[in-house]
């Protein structure tokens, strides 16, 4: 029974995220906006893998290396 509701569930995710994938409008990029104050160039491949990419991991690395070094839960023999 968990195996058909597990799917069930899958299935609504999906078909959710699908619909409103087809249902959002396309962003307007080309129009500009008051306030937008676009720098010289964009960034780089480098830069962008780096920012978007290698930060959030080496974050992920930093917060879950206190949390195993600072738990103080008992180990179990």
């Amino acid at each position: 029974m968990d195996k058909k509701n597990a799917m069930r569930a899958g299935a609504v995710a999906a078909g959710t995220t699908l619909m409103m994938l087809l249902m959002s409008s396309p962003a307007l990029a080309l129009t500009r906006d008051d306030g937008d104050d676009p720098g010289q160039h964009g960034l780089s491949v480098i830069e962008t893998i780096s920012l978007y990419v290698l930060a959030p991991l080496a974050l992920f690395a930093v917060i879950a290396g206190l949390v195993v070094v600072l738990d103080k839960s008992k180990k179990k023999a």
